[in-house]
């Protein structure tokens, strides 16, 4: 009997200590702040003029949040839909189309290999679009961040 009352106990402690482990390892869960992204003057989906989107090429995206605390941008992806034609092999007539430039990058602003060829090519009606913006707070906490589009007119 005696030995029953020792297992008995040992199983109680060791479910205990399997039951501390398991609170302490769940991760803490952080409210995400709310966070604007802007590029230059514009955030969010805008349609501005062509020579406005060609100047904030080379301005880093900035992610604050609504207590004015700046994040730092790790990640992006950014994809430029640009107008293009295609031709008919058949009948050589052309048609209307769009052509998508896209990858992702670690640090902001774009490099200046994308900056010099999109501002040599952009045109009316071609977009801008950073999305999948992931930030970091101070402590080091990773965040996604709003998109930004840009149509140019």
């Amino acid at each position: 009997m005696g030995k029953q009352k020792i297992l008995i106990a040992f199983f109680l402690i060791i479910s205990q200590i399997n039951f501390a482990q398991i609170k302490k390892n769940q991760p803490v869960k952080i409210k995400p702040p709310k966070l604007i992204s802007t590029i230059g003057i514009f955030k969010d989906s805008v349609v501005i003029k062509t020579d406005q989107a060609k100047a904030i090429l080379d301005t880093p995206i900035l992610v604050k949040d609504d207590k004015n605390n700046v994040y730092k941008v790790t990640y992006y992806q950014f994809a430029y839909t640009r107008r293009a034609v295609t031709e008919d092999e058949k009948t050589g007539k052309l048609s209307p189309t769009t052509s998508l430039a896209t990858d992702y990058f670690t640090s902001t602003p774009l490099p200046e290999k994308w900056v010099r060829i999109i501002r040599e090519d952009l045109k009316p009606g071609e977009q801008l679009f950073f999305c999948d913006v992931i930030v970091k707070d101070t402590s080091g906490q990773s965040f996604y961040a709003p998109n930004i589009k840009i149509i140019t007119q």
